[in-house]
C-alpha cells in the first residue's frame, strides 16, 4: 500500500489538533509550521476534513481549525477516507466489485484479505491513540515486529 501525501499530511494535522491543550482552534499557518506541510496543500486538506465532519473552523483573528468530534472518536481510517476516499480499493473500484477467472481467480480474496487488514489496523487506532502514543496492543505488535521494519 501508498500512503499519498495527501493522507500523510491529513493525519499528522489532525494528530496536532488532537494534541492542542485546550482543544481550541489552532491556527492554518500553525498546523503547516509544526508538521512542516506546505500551507497552501494543507488548506485544501482541511477543507476536505471540514466537509467530512472531522475538523471545525472560525475565520478571524481568533479563528482557526479544531475536531468536530472527541479524539477518541475518530480513527485514522475516517481521516485517510476524508481527504482520498475509500481504503484499499483495485483500480478504482472496490475489491468485491471486481472478479478475476483463470489462474488469478483467488486474487479477489487477495484483495479482500489486504483491505481488511488494512481497516483493523486504521479503523482501530483513534486519534487519542496516536497522540497519547498508547496504540491498540495488536497495532504494537505489528509494529515491534522487527521483520515489518525491513524494507522490500
Amino acid at each position: 500500500m501508498r500512503v499519498s501525501a495527501k493522507a500523510d499530511y491529513a493525519v499528522r494535522a489532525v494528530a496536532e489538533l488532537a494534541a492542542a491543550p485546550d482543544g481550541g482552534p489552532v491556527k492554518g499557518e500553525r498546523l503547516a509550521d509544526s508538521q512542516d506541510i506546505p500551507l497552501q496543500f494543507l488548506e485544501h486538506i482541511l477543507l476536505d476534513l471540514k466537509h467530512s465532519g472531522i475538523v471545525r473552523a472560525r475565520r478571524g483573528a481568533k479563528g482557526g481549525y479544531w475536531l468536530a468530534k472527541p479524539a477518541d472518536e475518530v480513527s485514522i481510517a475516517d481521516v485517510i477516507r476524508a481527504v482520498e476516499g475509500p481504503i484499499a480499493h483495485v483500480q478504482s473500484a472496490p475489491p468485491e466489485s471486481i472478479s478475476y477467472k483463470g489462474s488469478a481467480r483467488e486474487l479477489q480474496n487477495v484483495w479482500i484479505a489486504v483491505r481488511a487488514s488494512l481497516r483493523e489496523v486504521l479503523e482501530s487506532t483513534s486519534l487519542e491513540d496516536l497522540v497519547s502514543g498508547n496504540l491498540p496492543d495488536h497495532v504494537r505488535e505489528l509494529a515491534d515486529d522487527k521483520d515489518a521494519w525491513q524494507p522490500r
